[in-house]
């Protein structure tokens, strides 16, 4: 039959016209909630014993969870400055390289908001007839320009520790250097907390990495920390070895990060979305056979293809049907899906 060649149908028919009717309500509808109201609910999803998988987590809408990665980048961006300008005013009454190290790097996790927050604001762009599928790319590339920051963050401390360790240092307010490992610990784990909730929530790997850079972040002020404690004990030696341990550590969150973004810009996606797909698309009454399923992540949201064989006489509204079911289906399994094609195909 003719519909079991060319008929493929999407979700721009249900899933695309719902946006559209969120966009108008957002638009000329309903008045949205104010500033305190959207702060509150980003920070209700905080939980230091990990993630919650209920409903509430997954945002549906694409321009929502843009606006809830802005938020989060908003938020994180002030509390990260505050605590590096904190930490550089003890690192200049202190002489402390270890802090200094781990100065640079906080300056850098707060700077690494900028390039996402520019991705986020794109991705709320409308795609044209050139970017067919919008401007969710534009996360994977900040994701690039974070990882290029993370690793120079790195090479400036690195160097600095050498030198001192060459030319020897001299610590001095080591209750204050102390006091300023501490401040760093509780506000970066603070923000990693915050970032890796809201990137989990959205569907943002970009979002994910700089959270967990952040929580490493969190572990070298505590080295910090331990190496005041050795200057207070008479090992100012110690000062400048921490200072390369915390450079050490910095690398292996560029290898991690880097890892990250590079799967996420060829294409790759988590196993877990592919079974959810074929558990979902198999279950459908109708669906006599599920087989090749592509998915892949633009942004964060989820772009998929499926194809499922069919009985030979089912008629086009049948078929029709059939798709609508299993849109249906796959959607409640994968709530962050933006676009599914299904190509049904006859079988015997």
């Amino acid at each position: 039959m003719k519909g079991h060649h060319d008929g493929e149908e999407t979700l721009s028919h249900e899933h695309g016209a719902g946006n559209a009717r969120r966009r108008e309500g957002h638009s000329h509808g309903a008045r949205a909630p104010g500033r305190w109201v959207r702060l509150r609910h980003d920070l209700s999803h905080l939980n230091p014993f990990g993630h919650s998988h209920e409903s509430s987590d997954s945002v549906d809408d694409a321009l929502e969870s843009s606006a809830a990665g802005i938020r989060a980048l908003k938020i994180s961006l002030v509390a990260l400055m505050a605590t590096a300008l904190f930490q550089v005013v003890i690192v200049i009454i202190s002489g402390s390289v270890a802090l200094l190290a781990d100065t640079i790097h906080n300056f850098s996790d707060a700077l690494t908001a900028v390039p996402l927050w520019i991705a986020f604001a794109l991705s709320r762009r409308a795609a044209t007839r050139a970017y067919t599928y919008g401007y969710g790319r534009a996360e994977d590339l900040a994701g690039v320009a974070i990882v290029g920051m993370i690793f120079l963050s790195a090479v400036v401390a690195g160097y600095e520790s050498v030198m001192k360790l060459l030319n020897g240092s001299e610590v001095s307010n080591v209750g204050w250097v102390a006091v300023a490992a501490v401040v760093g610990f509780l506000g970066n784990e603070l923000v990693a907390q915050f970032r890796i909730t809201v990137g989990r929530r959205i569907g943002s790997a970009a979002l994910v990495a700089d959270g967990q850079h952040a929580r490493v972040d969190g572990f070298t002020s505590l080295a910090v920390l331990a190496g005041a404690i050795g200057v207070w004990l008479g090992y100012p030696i110690l000062d400048p070895i921490i200072g390369l341990l915390i450079t050490i550590a910095i690398l292996f969150i560029v290898k991690g990060s880097a890892v990250s973004i590079w799967r996420r810009m060829m294409d790759a996606v988590e196993p877990e979305v592919i079974d959810s797909i074929e558990r979902s698309a198999a279950g459908v009454s109708g669906v006599e056979r599920v087989g090749s399923i592509r998915a892949r992540w633009v942004g964060h949201r989820v772009y998929s293809e499926v194809e499922i064989g069919v009985l030979e006489n089912l008629s086009a509204a049948e078929i029709a049907g059939i798709r609508e079911r299993l849109s249906a289906e796959v959607k409640r399994a994968v709530p962050k899906l933006e676009r599914l094609v299904v190509e049904a195909v006859p079988c015997g």
